[in-house]
């Protein structure tokens, strides 16, 4: 079964991805920093490669930050990838891209373009790009490894505060191998692409000592698919059936392939930095401060529902009433966020890794 088609179209998910931004934004300093020690004296265009970009606008703010401080540097041509899966919404992209009054990057000679592909396997010829990143995009898996998750809808399992629901250590363990050689793949196939000292920056959402970037989201959307089971809505068949196609590693998950000297990744990559950290976000932040609980709630069930919804038609494609019972599942987790928010919170872990390919 596909895991996904991409997030929310038509603007959803770039009305409701502040939090990713955030993220992203807290390692812009590291991209800019590559972009004034990369050399810059080759012929040809300077290439920046974004796997994962979605609608584009976080994609196109990281590639405006990253132009401006390698035009500082040179006048060579630069070019933009913006890649995603072929069923990814890239008309908000072409729009950002081209837009109506003035110019999208304040610099000449940048041209851009999209890639449709799985950034799971080399879609740019060898050697032709100088930075890729990704942001969050490697947390989706590139295929589930097990067919059903009868005892909750995320592989990482519920969290301590709301322990509805369990998963196995055997069945997180099939998740995790499934996540370590998709990043390799990813890896493997960005190592093709990259030029000898090109940089990869990898950033993505996970899990810390304490906190997980799942607890809370996922509590409460399996809460509401529970409710939905309750209510005839679906099958118990189809709700093992069900679980979201995403995996929260640590960061000691994301850099072992990079420092393994049996791996053949580290031979092919320096890593030259990684940090684990948690970002405030801006709804979880405006609640504290003026207590306003339905702005809360309906802001936060459309930040997950943004990433989410997708996956979830997939697997419930054969249900009855899909259309109602999308629906009723993300009416209802704002309905409990509503009630009892407390039962939910959310905090963002995020981590990051920069490398360098080895000559």
């Amino acid at each position: 079964m596909q895991v996904t088609k991409g997030m929310v179209g038509h603007g959803f998910y770039d009305d409701n991805s502040a939090p990713q931004w955030e993220a992203t934004a807290h390692v812009l300093p590291w991209l800019e920093e590559a972009a004034t020690t990369l050399d810059l004296s080759g012929p040809g265009a300077i290439t920046l490669a974004d796997f994962g970009c979605s609608e584009g606008r976080n994609s196109v703010a990281v590639m405006q930050r990253v132009v401006a401080a390698l035009r500082a540097r040179s006048d060579r041509p630069i070019r933009t990838i913006h890649s995603d899966l072929p069923t990814n919404d890239f008309s908000g992209l072409f729009q950002r891209l081209n837009p109506e009054t003035g110019r999208v990057f304040e610099a000449d000679n940048v041209y851009s373009s999209a890639v449709g592909g799985t950034m799971f396997r080399q879609v740019l010829p060898p050697g032709s790009v100088q930075i890729a990143m990704t942001f969050n995009a490697i947390g989706f898996l590139s295929r589930r490894p097990l067919d059903s998750l009868p005892g909750y809808i995320f592989p990482n399992g519920p969290s301590a505060l709301n322990p509805v629901g369990h998963v196995s250590a055997a069945e997180q363990s099939a998740f995790a191998q499934q996540a370590d050689a998709d990043l390799r793949s990813f890896a493997l196939a960005r190592a093709a692409e990259l030029a000898p000292g090109g940089k990869l920056l990898i950033e993505v959402f996970g899990a810390g000592d304490r906190l997980r970037t799942c607890d809370g989201i996922y509590d409460v959307l399996n809460d509401a698919v529970l409710d939905a089971l309750k209510a005839g809505m679906l099958t118990q068949e189809a709700y093992a059936r069900y679980y979201q196609p995403v995996y929260m590693r640590r960061l000691e998950e994301v850099v072992a392939p990079f420092q393994d000297p049996s791996s053949e990744l580290s031979a092919l990559f320096s890593q030259e930095r990684s940090e684990l950290y948690e970002i405030p976000v801006s709804f979880v932040e405006a609640f504290k401060q003026n207590g306003n609980v339905a702005d809360y709630a309906k802001a936060y069930t459309d930040f997950f529902r943004a990433f989410t919804e997708t996956s979830l038609r997939l697997n419930l494609s054969d249900c009855d009433n899909l259309e109602a019972l999308v629906h009723y599942i993300y009416t209802r987790a704002e309905q409990r966020l509503r009630e009892t928010p407390e039962r939910y919170p959310f905090n963002y872990i995020a981590m990051a890794v920069m490398l360098t390919r080895k000559g």
